[in-house]
C-alpha cells in the first residue's frame, strides 16, 4: 500500500487512491467543483490544486494518483494564491444575482468563494452572456451562471445513458448545451440539479418558492415504484415544497428517478378530506363519529363476509391491523395483489429481488423476462446500467421490445423462449455457461397472465441449470412495481383459494385501502363499499362510505422494498382537512367491535421475523422445482411490460400536473 504525508500526516491508502482521496482520508478538505465521486474524473475546475514537493506547479489532487513516498501540502501561501486565482476566473462571468438565485444558500459556488476566494476582483471588462436553454418542463436553466464542471454532462452519459448534453464552442464561447437544441427527456433528470454546484440548472417547479433555510426537512422513503429510494422531504408550511435524494449506497446511492422527485404536487389535487356518504345518488359530509359507526354496523351484519384489498401505497402496519381485524371476525378475504396479480408467498425467494441492488454491480450477464425496468424501477436499471458500463455485463430481453439506455440482445416476446434456453436448445445458452455472476429478472407484468407457472418454472430451470442460485450468489428476482406488494406478501395478506376476484364476488362489505388498479365493473352492486384512501379516484366514486386517509408525506409507516428490505417513512406534513393515518382508522373500527388488532409487542415480533427471514435463504431450488414439475404450455400471448406510461401510472402521479407536463412534453418531442 502506498505512503503519503498529507500536511505533514503520514497516510496509508490503496494502490490507485488520488491525491483528494488521500487527503480526505486524512481529515483534510479538499474545495472542489467538477468533482464527484459517483462521476468520473474530468479535471477541469482546478479548484482542487495542492502543492506536491518536487513538482513545479500545484496539482489537480482528483486526478493525480497517489505514488508512494508523496509529500502533499494544502495550506500553502502556494496553494492559496493558485486557488484564489482559479476562483477569481470562475467568478469572472458569473452574474451577481444570488439574492434571487434558488440556489442561494445552498451553493458551492457561494460557499467556497467565501472560505477560498479573494475579497475583490481585477477584473473590470463586461461579463459575457449566455442564453438559456428549453430543457423541459423539469429543469430551469441560467446558464449565464454555468461554471463548466461538466457533472450534468457526465451525468447523463455516464448514469442515465442518453448523452442529451455536450460542450459547444471553445473559449469564452464555451457552452454546456443540448446538441440540437433539444429538452432532456431521461426519466432520471432531475439529479442534474442536485449535482450542479452552481445555479445554473435549478428545479423548474421549485422556482422562486422557497429558500433552503425556510424549509422543514425530514428523512424518508420513496413509494412511487418498489425500490424504496431514500429520499429528504422539504416542506414549509404544511405543504411540501420539494423531495430530494438522501444517500444510500445500498438501494440508491445519490439518485432518485423524476416521478419521484416530482409527482409529489399530485398530493395537492382532488384529495378526499372529510369522511362521506353515499346517500341516493349524491355524497353527504358526515363527522367521523357517525362514518365509524356505520362502519361497525355494517362489518356487525355481514359476519364473516367482509372483505379487503389493498393498494400500491398500502403500508405494513394497515395491512396488519386489517388482516388481524378480519380474521377476529372469522374472515380471510383479504388480498394485496390488486392488479389481479397471481404471485404467491410460498417462497419468499419466488416475490422478491433476490440480488441486492448493490450487487447487481458484480452481475456479468442479464436476462430479463416480461419487464422494462427502466420505467418499473428506473434506479435499480441505473445499475443495471453500471454493470453493462463498468463490468461488461451482457443484457438480454424476453418480452416487448423497448428502449433502454444500454445495447441488449433482443430473444423475442414469446414464452417457449425460455423453455428452449432451460432445455439448452438456444444461443443464449452459451453465455450463460460461461457467466461468473448470471441473474434473471422476472417482470410483475408476467404474474397476471395465465400462464404465470410456465414462466416460473422454466425461469427456476434456467437458475438451476445455469447456476443462477448458489451458496455465494443468488441471481434470480423477481421485480415488483408496487411498493406495499412485498409487504403484503411477507405478512400474509393475500387469500390464495379465492384471489382478488373471489374476494370481490363474495364480499358483503368491501373495504379498499387505496386500491386504485381495480376494475370497478368486478365489484358487485349488492356490496357496500368502504374506500379508505387519499384521492378521489373511480374507485372511490363507487364507493358508498369514503374514509379519507393519508398519503405517505404525512405518516409514519412501514413498507418492504422489492429485495425485501423493510424501511419507514415519516411524517413530513399533516394530512388535509379531517383526513387520518390509515392504520389509526382501521384501529378505531376494530375498537367499536370490541377487537385489539394492533398490538405494538406483536407487530415488533412480526418486523423481527422478517429482519431473520431477510438473513435466510429460504430458496432450494430442487424441492420449488419439484412442486411446479407437470405440463408446463405458454400463451402465444406475447410479453407485455405492466407500466406503458412512466410519468403516469398510480395515484398520485396521475394527479401530479407537473407529470401531466412532462408526459405530453415527452409524447410531442
Amino acid at each position: 500500500m502506498p505512503k503519503l504525508f498529507v500536511d505533514g500526516m503520514e497516510v496509508l491508502v490503496s494502490q490507485g487512491t488520488t491525491v483528494m482521496q488521500a487527503c480526505e482520508l486524512a481529515g483534510v478538505e479538499i474545495p472542489r467543483f467538477c468533482y464527484h465521486e459517483k462521476l468520473k474524473i474530468a479535471g477541469n475546475c482546478r479548484m482542487c490544486l495542492v502543492e506536491i514537493e518536487k513538482t513545479p506547479k500545484p496539482v489537480a489532487s482528483c486526478a493525480q494518483p497517489v505514488v508512494d513516498g508523496m509529500v502533499v501540502h494544502t495550506n500553502t501561501a502556494k496553494v492559496k494564491e493558485a486557488r484564489e486565482g482559479v476562483m477569481e476566473f470562475l467568478l469572472i462571468n458569473h452574474p451577481l444575482d444570488c439574492p434571487i438565485c434558488d440556489q442561494g444558500g445552498e451553493c458551492d459556488l457561494q460557499d467556497q468563494a467565501v472560505k477560498y476566494g479573494r475579497a475583490y476582483s481585477r477584473f473590470e471588462e463586461e461579463k459575457r452572456v449566455v442564453a438559456d436553454k428549453d430543457m423541459g418542463p423539469l429543469i430551469q436553466t441560467n446558464m449565464t451562471r454555468c461554471i463548466h464542471c461538466t457533472r450534468c454532462v457526465r451525468f447523463l452519459e455516464e448514469i442515465a445513458g442518453t448523452e442529451e448534453l455536450g460542450a459547444i464552442g471553445r473559449g469564452k464561447d464555451m457552452a454546456i448545451s443540448a446538441y440540437i437544441e433539444n429538452s432532456i427527456k431521461s426519466e432520471l433528470s432531475g439529479n442534474i440539479v442536485d449535482l450542479c454546484p452552481v445555479g445554473a440548472l435549478t428545479s423548474k417547479p421549485y422556482a422562486y418558492k422557497a429558500r433552503s433555510w425556510e424549509l422543514k426537512k425530514t428523512e424518508s422513503i420513496d413509494v412511487m415504484d418498489a425500490v424504496g429510494s431514500n429520499i429528504r422531504i422539504d416542506s414549509r408550511a404544511g405543504e411540501v415544497m420539494r423531495i430530494l435524494p438522501r444517500r444510500n449506497d445500498l438501494i440508491n446511492e445519490e439518485w432518485i428517478s423524476d416521478k419521484t422527485r416530482f409527482a409529489f404536487d399530485g398530493l395537492r389535487y382532488q384529495r378526499l378530506d372529510r369522511p362521506m356518504l353515499l346517500t341516493g345518488v349524491s355524497r353527504v359530509e358526515i363527522s367521523w363519529d357517525e362514518a365509524l359507526e356505520i362502519a361497525r354496523k355494517r362489518i356487525t351484519d355481514s359476519g364473516d363476509k367482509v372483505g379487503a384489498i389493498a393498494g400500491d401505497f398500502t403500508d405494513l402496519e394497515t395491512m396488519f391491523s386489517t388482516k388481524n381485524l378480519l380474521e377476529s371476525l372469522g374472515s380471510k378475504m383479504y388480498d394485496c395483489r390488486d392488479d389481479l396479480s397471481q404471485i404467491s408467498n410460498s417462497y419468499r425467494g419466488l416475490y422478491t429481488f433476490g440480488t441486492k441492488i448493490s450487487d447487481l454491480e458484480k452481475a456479468d450477464l442479464c436476462l430479463i423476462v416480461g419487464s422494462n425496468p427502466r420505467i418499473e424501477a428506473s434506479i435499480i436499471n441505473a445499475r443495471l446500467r453500471k454493470a453493462y458500463v463498468e463490468n461488461k455485463m451482457e443484457v438480454a430481453l424476453i418480452g416487448k421490445e423497448c428502449l433502454l439506455n444500454y445495447e441488449y440482445d433482443f430473444l423475442g416476446d414469446k414464452g417457449d423462449i425460455l423453455k428452449d434456453i432451460a432445455a439448452g436448445n438456444h444461443s443464449f445458452c452459451k453465455k450463460l455457461e460461461n457467466a461468473s455472476n448470471p441473474v434473471i429478472i422476472l417482470g410483475s407484468s408476467v404474474f397476471g397472465r395465465d400462464d404465470y407457472k410456465s414462466f416460473l418454472y422454466y425461469a427456476l430451470r434456467i437458475a438451476k441449470n445455469y447456476n443462477i442460485v448458489r451458496e455465494d450468489w443468488n441471481g434470480f428476482n423477481i421485480l415488483q412495481r408496487s411498493a406495499s406488494r412485498v409487504g403484503g406478501l411477507d405478512i400474509g395478506f393475500l387469500n390464495q383459494d379465492l384471489g382478488v376476484a373471489g374476494i370481490l364476488k363474495n364480499s358483503e362489505v368491501l373495504i379498499l385501502l387505496a386500491s386504485d388498479n381495480l376494475d370497478v365493473s368486478l365489484i358487485p352492486d349488492h356490496s357496500f363499499v368502504i374506500y379508505q384512501g387519499h384521492h378521489g379516484t373511480k374507485l372511490a366514486r363507487r364507493a358508498n362510505l369514503i374514509l379519507p386517509g393519508s398519503a405517505y408525506v404525512e405518516k409514519t409507516s412501514s413498507f418492504v422494498n422489492t429485495e425485501g428490505v423493510i424501511q419507514q417513512t415519516n411524517m413530513a406534513v399533516y394530512p388535509p382537512g379531517e383526513a387520518r393515518n390509515d392504520c389509526e382508522i382501521i384501529n378505531s373500527i376494530a375498537s367499536l367491535l370490541g377487537i385489539e388488532v394492533s398490538l405494538p409487542a406483536k407487530m415488533r415480533k412480526i418486523f423481527l421475523d422478517l429482519n431473520v427471514k431477510l438473513a435466510s435463504a429460504n430458496f432450494d431450488l430442487n424441492k420449488i422445482i419439484t412442486e411446479f414439475d407437470g405440463e408446463h404450455a405458454f400463451s402465444e400471448n406475447i410479453l407485455e411490460s405492466s407500466i406503458e406510461n412512466f410519468y403516469r401510472c398510480d395515484t398520485i402521479s396521475m394527479h401530479s400536473k407537473i407529470m401531466e407536463s412532462i408526459s405530453v412534453f415527452v409524447s410531442r418531442n
